[in-house]
């Protein structure tokens, strides 16, 4: 490490504690991303293009620099947004006429590493996941105005996962608050498929699969193991249950294995992987062994390397009957595939009984050719009964509403 690096980094812790302690750091400036100009303009256009269910109308409702995975907040007063970066987005709609008025870098005074995962508490505490470091701040929403708010570790730096596992590859973590008041964290391991001398390991730690603990940092334990890759979870506001997607295994052809929509019933569950790559296809490295004879098969399937990534249940009631209580799922899209798919929004209806109908497309048009004008990565509940859609190709973040005939 360079005496440079190293005193960025010491900065950097230095001013975590003094946040914790309530003192100023001295950071004054924020990065602010202007909401006009040619960009939006062309963002607009590309808007045109996408294909809705009757009723639906899409249009922008923030430029958001590499927007990944969303939290609103519990008073709508702003909506926090990851990224695979350095940044943390704040996106405030101050009048309230469903555009931002205001985008600016959130807690600037703190060096992130990869901060893809933010979710809020219902009392109102925003987590950030990064890559190996949990944060908590537990007045966000009211206090994301100054430079310096408060901040707490609830993981420290190089705890979330040993730090010679530490990657560049399935970095990007998601949470959710559970109903059980405990925090949903998703590790995905970093291969294409693992070597099985790492499997120990991997399951100890929960990589490859989902852990929860204490808001408070406390209580760890591996929730879910048999999962490659999860860059979506959401919990269901009826039943309390765990729902997330999963990235399946790369190079085996364009059609196999399936992505998938998953359904933890229980603590202690197995999803299969690394034994199959997607689906009920195996993967080639583990062809010949065992597979775990309670591994549970996802809900329902998706085309192949689509990247399925950010979820979630609609909660809101403006939406016509059959999407309520359902999952509205985004579709990064294709970087293997010889015919691209995905860049879409998808939806999964779900009944009263919990059972799951068959993924569909809902909004579409971000892919034409082959060629990507916007690759979606989340889906969040506003208030109001829209939902917002994230993209990190276009830097920007969309809002769907439906008005009736």
């Amino acid at each position: 490490m360079t005496a440079a690096l190293g005193t960025v980094h010491a900065r950097a812790a230095d001013n975590l504690e003094k946040l914790g302690k309530f003192q100023v750091t001295g950071t004054k400036d924020f990065t602010e991303i202007p909401q006009k100009g040619e960009n939006v303009k062309a963002i607009q256009q590309t808007l045109k293009k996408i294909k809705l269910p009757q009723g639906f109308k899409i249009s922008l409702y923030a430029v958001v620099p590499d927007a990944r995975h969303m939290a609103v907040g519990p008073q709508g007063i702003v909506t926090f947004v990851g990224t695979r970066k350095n940044k943390v987005w704040a996106v405030t709609d101050r009048n309230k006429d469903r555009v931002a008025d205001e985008v600016k870098d959130f807690a600037p005074s703190i060096d992130f590493t990869i901060p893809n995962g933010v979710c809020f508490s219902k009392d109102g505490m925003l987590f950030i996941a990064e890559r190996n470091r949990v944060l908590l701040f537990p007045a966000a929403e009211f206090f994301y105005e100054s430079p310096d708010v408060a901040a707490f570790n609830v993981v420290k730096q190089g705890e979330l996962i040993p730090v010679e596992e530490e990657s560049y590859n399935h970095t990007a973590r998601v949470c959710k608050v559970g109903q059980d008041g405990k925090l949903y964290i998703t590790l995905g391991q970093p291969f294409n498929v693992p070597a099985p001398e790492k499997l120990d390991l991997y399951k100890q730690q929960g990589i490859g699969g989902i852990i929860r603990i204490g808001t408070d940092g406390t209580g760890r334990e591996v929730f879910a193991t048999g999962v490659r890759n999860s860059v979506g979870l959401d919990i269901s506001p009826s039943t309390g249950d765990v729902w997330f997607t999963d990235n399946q295994v790369d190079g085996m052809g364009d059609t196999i294995p399936p992505g998938e929509i998953n359904h933890a019933t229980k603590p202690g569950q197995n999803f299969g992987f690394p034994w199959y790559g997607g689906g009920s296809v195996r993967t080639v490295e583990y062809k010949n062994d065992t597979p775990p004879a309670d591994a549970v098969a996802p809900v329902s399937e998706t085309d192949a390397h689509a990247a399925d990534l950010g979820m979630a249940f609609y909660t809101g009631n403006k939406f016509p009957k059959k999407y309520r209580g359902g999952i509205f799922s985004a579709q990064h899209g294709s970087w293997n595939r010889t015919k691209p798919v995905g860049a879409r929004v998808m939806f999964t209806p779900v009944g009263e009984d919990g059972k799951s109908g068959e993924t569909v497309p809902f909004a579409e048009g971000w892919n034409e050719g082959g060629e990507y004008f916007g690759r979606p990565v989340d889906v969040a509940n506003l208030p109001d009964g829209s939902i917002l859609v994230s993209d990190d190709l276009a830097g920007a973040i969309y809002r769907i509403s439906y008005e009736a005939n």
